[in-house]
């Protein structure tokens, strides 16, 4: 059965001088989820936020906080992204060898478990993971920057929806998820669109319509494909 479509847009592109009004402005225009990308210039040639930060945001979040650790190591910093209020916290199979043990790590501080994977790495590579995972993030672009161009990925995400058959596992997609390529990551079967660049394009916390406009085209098109 099909879920219903989620999307999380990526406040990786919103205003950083005011992240609260940006985060309350998308749930208003009607985000399902809010999405934060964690990178340390290490794992990913970026930086971008810590624990200080994600907890900052969760006051303003009041639907769920999916966070996006594209960090190496991973495991010592589960903990603290959990207190800091992540609802989701998902982890790259490439950021070590015991990711059966991270997701247990997070499960273990009653959090839902994700695992990414780059665009690189076969669908395979998780297969043994998906009884601890509640989601898998499918990488559609190289990850460390927004507005990147969308890499397409519908085998690799038809083969993990055969995977994972009627687990209850998320497929999300992040990166250059537009009204263009939306469709075509669903109906392979994704059911979580992340979307930064494409949401928060047009818009401000001081004319936030654009972003509700935004999300409403990714949906419409989705719709307008499946009829």
């Amino acid at each position: 059965m099909r879920r219903p479509l989620i999307i999380a847009p990526s406040i990786l592109s919103a205003d950083f001088a005011d992240f609260g009004r940006e985060i309350e402005a998308i749930e208003a225009q009607g985000a399902d989820w809010v999405h934060v990308d964690v990178m340390d210039g290490h794992f990913v040639p970026n930086l971008t936020f810590g624990p200080p930060a994600v907890a900052a945001f969760r006051k303003h979040v009041k639907t769920v906080m999916d966070v996006h650790l594209m960090i190496a190591p991973v495991d010592p910093y589960i903990e603290a992204f959990a207190e800091a209020g992540a609802d989701v916290i998902t982890a790259h199979v490439e950021a070590g060898p015991h990711s059966h043990r991270t997701l247990q790590a997070i499960r273990a501080k009653g959090k839902k478990a994700g695992i990414a994977l780059n665009p690189g790495t076969p669908a395979e590579a998780v297969r043994h993971l998906l009884d601890l995972a509640d989601l898998v993030c499918v990488m559609t672009v190289n990850p460390g920057f927004s507005g990147q161009k969308f890499l397409d990925m519908t085998a690799k995400i038809r083969a993990l929806r055969a995977m994972i058959g009627d687990r209850p596992v998320h497929i999300e997609i992040d990166g250059g998820v537009t009204p263009e390529t939306a469709p075509l990551v669903v109906a392979a079967g994704a059911d979580v669109l992340v979307a930064g660049s494409a949401v928060f394009k047009g818009g401000s916390v001081g004319n936030p319509a654009p972003y509700g406009a935004n999300m409403r085209a990714i949906r419409d098109s989705v719709l307008r494909a499946a009829a």
